[in-house]
């Protein structure tokens, strides 16, 4: 994959290539009711486990790790390792796995309309504040513009690692569930 002239496509360009990807992540944590104690549980583990070395590699500037901690401890629950992530060194990479956790602010923020009252909700309530998602890509088509050759498709990798570490995360607790 080459970068265009034009590197404002540059978040267009990792949706399409990750839409698989994240029609699957969608899919999977589908399965949980937010309303029911059980499930969100549940959903907040898998994403603790995923979340925890996105996060660690990924450096995002407002990390939700401990905002997520705080939901668990609120539900008797401890933060869990983290899946390994075989992160790769680079820039592209880097922000791959950057777009893919900015990106799950926005579908956190709709969500927590779903969690029961008097549930916790710091980490689905995380969601950008205003003018936050347009500067993440504007700095988004920076970093392509200054990447050269190779970086798009290492951002790509970088973003199917996330989903990739979301979808492992939500599978298994789908499972514990006894969902799947």
């Amino acid at each position: 994959m080459t970068i265009s002239p034009d590197a404002g496509q540059t978040r267009q360009a990792l949706r399409e290539a990750t839409m698989e990807s994240h029609r699957r992540v969608d899919s999977i944590y589908a399965g949980f009711a937010l309303d029911s104690v059980i499930d969100y549980r549940a959903f907040l583990t898998a994403h603790a486990k995923a979340l925890g070395g996105l996060e660690a590699a990924a450096r995002p500037d407002a990390p939700r790790l401990p905002l997520l901690a705080q939901d668990l401890s609120a539900l008797d629950l401890p933060l869990p390792d983290p899946l390994p992530l075989e992160a790769r060194p680079g820039d592209g990479f880097h922000w791959g796995l950057r777009y893919a956790l900015e990106g799950s602010r926005l579908g956190g923020a709709m969500l927590s309309r779903q969690v029961a009252p008097g549930l916790p909700r710091a980490y689905l309530s995380a969601a950008h504040g205003k003018g936050e998602w347009i500067a993440f890509q504007q700095a988004l088509d920076s970093a392509a513009r200054e990447g050269g050759e190779g970086w798009l498709d290492d951002a790509v990798q970088g973003a199917q690692a996330a989903f990739a570490l979301f979808a492992q995360a939500g599978q298994a607790a789908d499972q514990a569930v006894g969902h799947g």
